[in-house]
């Protein structure tokens, strides 16, 4: 049920997006909107296979877009990621690929030249239930928020063009959710066992760059947060990255790379032992790569 509520949610988001690009472009607004959603879809049927294998489907979604308003000295960026993939083989349980909610809305007001003081607001989570041990899914280790990731800046942002922006905050306040109560109790993310929030002090850095036609026929974007708890352990730096290329055949079809590097001290790395005991590990760097054919939509 969860997955298919993520699905029809994914579903309406694409409606709306379409409608919205249709709209006849306004050369007076102080908004400038846009970005891009992708397909990829991959089936392998077998049938009297000698060679032997099994029935598979893969599907990700993607979308990446922005609503950015300026006028006189104040400007307003707002931006949303979101992705959701599903993977199968056979008659066994569908595993995830891909589950994210990546919102972000940062208002400033110049100081002069490219820079800017500022505030942000920052919101991340998934959408369905994560499991350790897929395709049997029956361990459980996320659900939607939990965890969450709020984070509250201020600071200075420095924008010289429309494609690329960097904000240094030294004033950051980053909250932890976990608010499913098993995960909760095992002290999951980060939280104290039986709490459901962690609140940290620290600095922070978000850089964003967006370029059309890198090379020719090839969209490029990135992102990087960078997030230090100053209160404890400031050493340790919590890293979120993100590179995307969009290889254009058409307007409509495209090939897809991306890759995603994470590492939070505060994620600790879950493993089971044969007599289905839990081990907590140490926090690792984590990672996440997609490649494949996509139906691409620009707007």
């Amino acid at each position: 049920m969860k997955k298919l509520t993520a699905i029809l949610t994914l579903s309406l988001l694409c409606l709306s997006i379409m409608v919205f690009a249709e709209e006849p472009a306004d050369t007076t607004s102080n908004w400038k909107k846009g970005g891009d959603m992708s397909l990829t879809f991959s089936q392998v049927s077998l049938k009297n296979w000698s060679a032997g294998g099994k029935n598979s489907m893969s599907g990700t979604f993607l979308l990446n877009a922005f609503a950015n308003y300026k006028k006189n000295k104040s400007a307003w960026d707002n931006s949303l990621l979101t992705g959701y993939g599903l993977t199968r083989q056979g008659s066994e349980n569908a595993i995830k690929t891909e589950d994210r909610i990546l919102v972000t809305s940062k208002y400033g007001y110049s100081a002069g030249g490219a820079w800017f003081y500022s505030g942000l607001l920052d919101l991340r989570t998934q959408l369905t239930t994560g499991y350790q041990d897929p395709p049997e899914n029956t361990k459980t280790i996320s659900e939607f928020f939990a965890p969450a990731y709020v984070l509250f800046s201020l600071g200075m942002d420095y924008k010289p063009n429309d494609e690329f922006s960097m904000y240094i905050s030294p004033v950051t306040g980053k909250l932890t959710l976990v608010l499913d109560d098993a995960l909760s109790n095992e002290g999951a993310y980060g939280v104290d066992p039986g709490d459901k929030s962690r609140g940290e002090f620290g600095a922070s850095i978000k850089s964003v760059y967006r370029k059309s036609n890198l090379v020719k026929n090839v969209d490029f974007f990135t992102r990087l947060d960078l997030f230090s708890n100053l209160t404890e352990n400031p050493e340790h730096i919590d890293v979120d990255w993100e590179g995307r290329l969009n290889f254009k055949f058409n307007s409509y079809l495209s090939a897809v790379f991306a890759v995603n590097l994470l590492y939070d001290h505060d994620m600790k790395h879950i493993e089971y032992d044969q007599d289905n005991n839990r081990i907590v590990r140490g926090a690792r760097v984590q990672t996440k790569q997609l490649l494949g054919l996509a139906l691409n939509f620009k707007f």
